[in-house]
């Protein structure tokens, strides 16, 4: 009887269909980027979505990939993503993918809308290696342009407050007037609503640095009644830089808003001893109830353009405005001589710098001076016989540009010490690139191919500053739930499968700053929304990225 009852439970089990999955991962160890310990398993998707996970030895999939000995996360989230461009050029992301990343959050400061007439005209004219039509005016128009061209990462992006200001007064250094005021409200309601995750700014910069601490408090009181985040290059990351976290505290608690410091960092070798009191000053407004995080890049030396050694005075007006006066040999003599000390109501990048050795020129607009890339300014004075200061001025000026450089001003033990921070997320500051055609044509820094394994690598695996589940958690679940994005961030039934598979043991950054279009390596597999876009650690070529949209999205039942 026994005998014949385990041939009919055979028969039964052998007819019953076992469930059937569009793909199967199978055998890896899964880190749900909650911060928890890992777990072997498998994971099934369906379309977009991840529809199980654990043991699933009775289903099958139309692809399975065996994955064992393979890490699998939720796709990474660059807070701090400069790809508007780059994206327009090619949508593959492939710098980024090749990483893991999955969402490339833009807008610092400036965002691609709501854009004026005369703004579109003057951004074509900036264009540098890349050329595009302007065919959007709002910042919602230009993600579904994105989309609608197809781009294989998700976008979201912040509404920058620069962006909100030159569209209602322009460049001039003075406050808004009360109609103004007014429509730059307006504006950020429009951009909340069509799906912005919040305000941004970047105040070191004009004519950013005009706004002061109430005009922007009025900004993000409108931000806060759509749940968004105020997220801040602050006014300053050296000589100021505990003022600077003052402001922003100030700005969370008046405006009742979550608030995230952009590339935290103290920069300037007579700064860095301030980042135990930044950190303190951080962590004391939180555990006063305010929501106070940071992101950071993982290398000690910053990138932006040489507008940044410069006051702000004399930019004052635009970009145009900015370099006819720096003709003039009476403000350039007194330009010079303010490169020349602290800044004392500005961040000069210049001096905090310490030696024109340490500023890198990295991507010029003209052809005839792209010779001089990866030249640094100490070199670069000696060719052209000039003082660096000289020689930083005659550049903007024949250039027509701000010129990118690359500033070599922190201090490593503070990156180790900033990495740990439990409220510290990763973003590129970069494009997303590859090394083909005009990306060739400019340097970029090099945490545009390897800020997120070069995590992942230098200081998780080999240095061992903190657990691989907790250097997963700080690049998913932890900027997931700053930005309030809803089924992502954690591999989850239920929640878009967005997904990364990569190797623990071998995943490396090899970009360098004399030779920085270099892949990482080590992701072999990568999906979003379920769509394998990279494959054996290739591209795929599949674009299936999608808008993430924010809380304040004004059709919020059908938003990500």
């Amino acid at each position: 009887m026994k005998y014949l009852t385990g041939i009919i439970l055979l028969f039964l089990l052998a007819c019953t269909p076992r469930p059937a999955f569009d793909i199967v991962l199978r055998n890896g160890t899964v880190y749900d980027g909650s911060g928890s310990p890992s777990f072997v398993g498998d994971i099934a998707i369906n379309a977009d979505t991840i529809l199980a996970i654990g043991n699933l030895e009775s289903a099958h999939g139309k692809i399975e990939l065996d994955v064992d000995g393979m890490a699998v996360a939720p796709g990474f989230i660059n807070m701090l993503s400069w790809a508007q461009e780059s994206l327009i050029e090619d949508g593959r992301s492939q710098s980024n993918i090749r990483q893991g990343v999955t969402l490339e959050v833009m807008g610092e400061g400036w965002s691609m809308g709501p854009l004026t007439p005369s703004m579109k005209k003057e951004n074509t004219e900036q264009q540098g290696d890349i050329k595009f039509d302007i065919e959007w005016t709002t910042l919602g128009e230009f993600l579904e342009y994105l989309e609608k061209k197809g781009v294989s990462c998700n976008i979201a992006s912040f509404v920058g407050a620069t962006t909100i200001r030159v569209n209602a007064l322009g460049y001039e250094d003075r406050p808004p007037t009360p109609a103004e005021l007014d429509k730059m409200k307006e504006l950020v309601r429009e951009a909340m609503e069509e799906g912005a995750v919040g305000i941004s700014s970047s105040l070191i910069y004009a004519p950013a640095f005009f706004a002061d601490t109430e005009e922007l408090i009025e900004l993000c009181r409108v931000v806060s009644s759509y749940n968004g985040l105020y997220i801040t290059h602050m006014r300053s990351e050296g000589e100021k830089l505990l003022e600077g976290i003052d402001e922003v505290i100030r700005i969370a608690e008046e405006a009742g808003i979550p608030a995230e410091i952009y590339h935290l960092k103290a920069a300037g070798t007579n700064n860095w001893y301030k980042m135990n009191g930044a950190i303190a000053k951080i962590d004391s407004a939180r555990q006063a109830g305010l929501h106070i995080t940071a992101d950071m890049y993982n290398y000690t030396a910053a990138g932006t353009g040489l507008y940044a050694t410069m006051p702000q005075w004399v930019q004052e007006g635009g970009h145009d405005a900015w370099v006819a006066r720096l003709k003039d040999p009476e403000i350039r003599e007194r330009v010079i001589r303010d490169m020349r000390q602290p800044g004392k109501d500005w961040e000069n990048f210049f001096y905090m710098s310490g030696s024109p050795e340490n500023i890198m020129l990295v991507g010029f607009k003209q052809d005839s001076l792209k010779y001089l890339t990866g030249k640094t300014l100490a070199q670069v004075a000696e060719i052209r016989h000039t003082s660096p200061a000289e020689t930083i001025i005659e550049l903007v000026v024949q250039d027509n540009s701000r010129v990118d450089a690359i500033y070599f001003l922190m201090s490593e033990e503070n990156i180790r010490k900033q990495i740990a921070l439990p409220w510290v997320s990763f973003g590129s500051d970069e494009q997303s690139l590859a090394p083909e055609g005009v990306f060739l044509k400019s340097n970029p820094h090099p945490r545009a191919y390897g800020n997120f394994s070069r995590l992942l690598g230098k200081y998780v695996r080999d240095e061992n500053i903190f657990p691989l589940q907790e250097a997963i958690r700080k690049l998913t679940h932890l900027p997931a739930e700053n930005l309030k994005i809803k089924k992502r961030g954690l591999l989850k039934e239920g929640y878009y499968a967005d997904i990364v598979v990569f190797d623990p043991e071998k995943i490396q950054d090899h970009a360098t700053f004399e030779n920085p279009h270099q892949y990482a390596t080590g992701v072999m597999h990568v999906f979003v929304n379920g769509q394998q876009v990279l494959k054996d650690g290739e591209h795929t070529g599949t674009t299936p990225g999608r808008i993430i949209r924010g809380p304040g999205y004004k059709t919020a039942a059908s938003q990500d």
